[in-house]
């Protein structure tokens, strides 16, 4: 391995333990998340009534929904701390490379935000009476899904930071952003639902994952580098 590609892991790594570290100190950041996801899930029962075909019928739609707002709640975090104290400016002229920093913040953001709430799939999938193979449908629509949304949340972050009103912006740029993944996630629990195949939708998710993965930290080290000039 090349001593860039090394110096690149080396950034990535870091700053992936460096968040998880920093998450696990602040765990009600998370837990507002999470919170958040059941509790916006658990309403639709509620409201529409116990009719059994109709909260599968909307089942899919509703949990990828909640799990894209749920993910808007934790976008404007992802640079604001370290914006804050300079800590992002230090990075930045620290000669490593900035693309593989950010790389590691989202992959950080995907395992504590983005994972759990697929860990919390079964919960949902008791109110709404998903069968099993809609439940799997749905946990691995939302492991794959939930990284792209972090991708795209931190460009949108990049975009918006020291903005005046940002959280709002953020949501109005990333949201017809994250229209294919949802289509592509709920799409999966629906053609789970109905004994059809879903791998297609997996694939079109993983290769989305693919995509996300190399090109968001590129273009959110770019917003970065013009926010801080």
């Amino acid at each position: 391995m090349s001593g860039g590609a090394l110096s690149a892991w080396s950034a990535l790594s870091w700053a992936c333990r460096r968040d998880l570290l920093l998450a696990a100190r602040g765990k009600a950041d998370v837990a507002l998340v999470l919170v958040f996801f059941v509790l916006v899930t658990s309403l639709f029962p509620l409201g529409v009534g116990p009719e059994a075909a109709l909260l599968r019928a909307i089942a899919p739609g509703i949990v990828w929904v909640c799990a894209l707002l749920a993910s808007l709640l934790s976008f404007p975090r992802l640079f604001a701390a370290d914006f804050a104290d300079g800590t992002l400016e230090q990075m930045i002229v620290s000669g490593a490379p900035l693309p593989a920093l950010v790389a590691g913040k989202m992959a950080a953001h995907a395992l504590t935000a983005g994972l759990p709430l697929a860990l919390l799939t079964p919960l949902i999938a008791v109110q709404f009476g998903l069968d099993t193979d809609a439940l799997l449908a749905a946990v691995a629509s939302l492991v794959l899904g939930t990284p792209i949304l972090s991708g795209l949340g931190g460009i949108g972050a990049a975009l918006t930071l020291g903005v005046r009103g940002g959280a709002a912006l953020l949501a109005l740029l990333v949201l017809p952003l994250m229209i294919p993944v949802l289509i592509f996630g709920a799409g999966a629990i629906e053609a789970a639902q109905t004994g059809m195949a879903y791998d297609a939708h997996l694939s079109l998710l993983g290769a989305g994952l693919i995509m996300a993965g190399i090109a968001c930290p590129f273009a959110a080290a770019a917003a970065l580098r013009i926010a801080l000039d």
